[in-house]
């Protein structure tokens, strides 16, 4: 089973213009984020595929893949589609560019799914963690997850789910933006127009539920961080130096 990783990277971004470029211990965060993938020796290759010009340049002249996009995306499925089409691999991993510090764990357990699924019923996984902190809880900006007994998603929301009717001992799962995806469920996302639920959480994993995709998700409490803001570049820049 071959596996490789792709790191989605646009140099704009709404909160935090740049932020890819930005310096972490020495470093772009880019860079940061593909050696740190490269160095959990998991993938058979690593790329970052951009529409930067500049992000090309600085992965290419730092000793790593980068592939251009041609056409013009608006979420990171279509981008990583479009550069997989004509890569010999099996399953596609999706390492947000702006999460340099994503922990070896955290993947190992993430592919260890695909070892077991020998009927191929699952056609994408991804992380999530446990929250309690009521203020993330209801933080539109931290995606929630619900599962069934098989820890299969059920829904993605923006909102916190499940709603707590009455006092009970609910638990909350906040969705880390990690995904492997077997590749013909990549293909396959091109293919299938955006529908209601996506276009009103302005969530793309939604699209997968919408069509019958099963999402497989692995409980994990290695807590990637990502860089949204100046803030956490700066909280990014202190953990680094420990």
């Amino acid at each position: 089973m071959k596996i490789i990783a792709m790191i989605p990277a646009r140099y704009e971004a709404s909160r935090f213009p740049g932020k890819l470029m930005k310096d972490l211990a020495g470093k772009s965060v880019i860079i940061r984020t593909y050696e740190n993938a490269v160095n959990t020796k998991l993938f058979s290759e690593v790329y970052v595929v951009t529409d930067s010009d500049i992000i090309f340049e600085e992965v290419v002249s730092n000793g790593g893949k980068a592939i251009m996009s041609i056409a013009e995306h608006e979420c990171g499925s279509d981008r990583i589609a479009e550069a997989v089409v004509n890569i010999d691999c099996d399953i596609v991993v999706n390492v947000q560019g702006d999460e340099p510090n994503v922990h070896l764990q955290a993947l190992t357990d993430l592919l260890a799914v695909y070892a077991t699924d020998t009927n191929k019923e699952i056609d994408l996984a991804s992380i999530m963690h446990q929250i309690t902190d009521l203020e993330e809880i209801n933080n539109p900006n931290a995606v929630k997850v619900v599962v069934d007994k098989s820890n299969k998603a059920l829904y993605f929301s923006r909102s916190p789910i499940p709603f707590v009717r009455e006092e009970s001992t609910a638990k909350y799962f906040k969705h880390q933006g990690i995904y492997a995806f077997r590749k013909q469920a990549l293909l396959d996302f091109t293919q299938m127009p955006m529908q209601y639920l996506e276009a009103t959480e302005k969530l793309e994993q939604l699209r997968y539920l919408e069509f019958n995709k099963t999402i497989k998700m692995v409980e994990t409490t290695h807590v990637s961080i990502g860089i949204d803001t100046p803030e956490d570049l700066v909280q990014a820049n202190l953990e680094f130096k420990k």
